[in-house]
């Protein structure tokens, strides 16, 4: 495992003063071999601003200002300013009342040593901390990618969803396509409807004449056969029944009585005149009149 190198020190006093008295107080110990330390710097500034650049990546910072109010003050200015620009604060107990250039250097020595000791000390009581808070990230890093699992499942979910409203949207797209097709082709049923209604109702109305076989109507009606078609079509062609046609073996009428009715009138005419159907077409010829009660029997 590569060593780290030794924790790096720096210390900020107000003048060139205090630097000359911190660095003879600082002869006589040996931080190196006893605590893997070095004091890198001594800064002597009442600038934050030129502070900041100075002290900025340091392990330790030690703060020794007087202790007058001018320098409890530049202190506090330190301490809020410099908090992110190295590890650790901390600022040396100096005796009320002194400045340090006029202190003993036996006594700036060992407030070095019991600021650094108080730094060590600080922590590792922030030590317990540190890894608690380590395992919390550790266990929100394990939640990130738990959730991140399930965003990027949510996000697949969702993208197919949105394929899935497409293709419904799509369909619904065509299904209103095809319902105004249905519509207009209903909308076309219901006057072709209406048209063959009212065709139907002309043609109901409309005398629609049936036709039958003149031979097999003749003798169903009067079980005998019909001898002499000619005369029936003679007969119809003179007197011209309404809605009766005969002609070429058929007889038409609008319906099966009515055919049957004139057939009877014809039979009558024929048993009337009995082999005289000459005399008969001699007398219309004549244009004389029929006996009217003949047709009506």
């Amino acid at each position: 495992m590569e060593s780290k190198g030794p924790i790096d020190v720096r210390i900020i006093v107000e003048g060139a003063s205090d630097v000359e008295n911190i660095s003879r107080a600082m002869q006589n110990i040996a931080l190196g071999a006893e605590y893997h330390i070095t004091i890198s710097s001594i800064i002597p500034t009442t600038n934050p601003e030129i502070a900041k650049k100075v002290v900025k990546g340091a392990d330790i910072l030690l703060i020794a200002t007087d202790v007058d109010a001018p320098g409890r003050e530049l202190a506090d200015k330190f301490q809020k300013v410099l908090k992110d620009e190295v590890g650790h604060i901390e600022r040396m107990k100096l005796p009320f009342g002194h400045d340090v250039e006029y202190l003993d250097p036996a006594i700036i020595r060992n407030e070095i040593k019991n600021a650094i000791i108080r730094s060590g000390l600080l922590s590792i009581a922030h030590i317990k901390k540190f890894r608690e808070m380590e395992d919390t990230l550790n266990t929100q890093k394990e939640e990130i990618k738990t959730q991140k699992a399930e965003m990027e499942k949510i996000s697949a979910q969702n993208e197919n969803l949105v394929n899935q409203n497409q293709r419904l949207l799509d369909d619904k797209e065509s299904f209103n396509e095809k319902i105004t097709e249905l519509r207009e082709e209903l909308k076309a049923n219901k006057q072709r409807y209406v048209d063959l209604k009212n065709e139907y109702g002309l043609i109901k109305n409309k005398n629609l004449f049936e036709i039958f076989p003149l031979n097999n109507l003749w003798k169903e009606t009067f079980n005998e056969n019909l001898d002499e078609e000619e005369h029936v079509y003679f007969i119809t062609a003179e007197f011209k029944p309404e809605n009766v046609l005969a002609g070429q073996g058929f007889i038409a009428a609008p319906s099966r009585e009515d055919a049957v009715e004139w057939l009877k009138i014809i039979r009558t005419v024929l048993i009337f005149y009995d082999s005289k159907i000459e005399v008969l077409k001699e007398e219309i010829d004549n244009n004389e009149k029929l006996n009217s009660s003949l047709l009506k029997e």
